[in-house]
């Protein structure tokens, strides 16, 4: 008779722990920039006060760094866009804390509400823009650090967001 059995293989099925990792100070995975960036946005004490608006351009501020990223909160007037743009070596989490905005990359464009996350990889191309009347805020985790946001001209073929459009003479 085979004394093997499944729980003298895998172990009494109720003594996990060994199993599991023990919790990381940082995030390192995809799904826990994911979660970094949803508890940052239930948090609105935290950004809510800091959050500025520029006529010029976007505003920008650095929220908080970490070993290999780093927390970036974006406001946006209607019609400021970022360009078309991808984010070099970094992989990133663009959550959308008020308001909507759009993002147009080479699979179309997608609106994007209060409460949308979008993960995107190394060499990804789109363009975001608020095609609203109203302000705009969202976060951004970039894993690693955003070091280089290389801008790509628009081919010949695609047309420019409403934004631009509308303020195209």
């Amino acid at each position: 008779m085979n004394s093997d059995s499944d729980l003298q293989i895998a172990g009494d099925i109720f003594e996990v722990p060994h199993l599991l990792q023990p919790p990381r100070e940082h995030p390192a995975t995809v799904s826990e920039f994911a979660g970094l960036a949803r508890s940052i946005a239930a948090d609105r004490d935290q950004w809510a006060p800091l959050v500025e608006y520029d006529a010029t351009t976007r505003w920008y501020h650095r929220l908080r760094t970490g070993p290999g990223y780093e927390v970036w909160l974006l406001s946006w007037l209607p019609g400021q866009g970022s360009g078309r743009h991808d984010h070099g070596r970094s992989s990133g989490v663009l959550t959308v804390l008020e308001g909507e905005l759009t993002e147009h990359s080479a699979s179309g464009s997608r609106l994007l509400t209060a409460g949308t996350q979008r993960v995107f990889a190394p060499g990804y191309v789109h363009e975001v823009t608020n095609d609203t009347l109203s302000p705009s805020v969202s976060l951004h985790v970039y894993f690693p650090g955003l070091t280089d946001m290389p801008m790509h001209p628009r081919a010949r073929h695609e047309s420019a967001p409403a934004a631009q459009r509308a303020a195209t003479p």
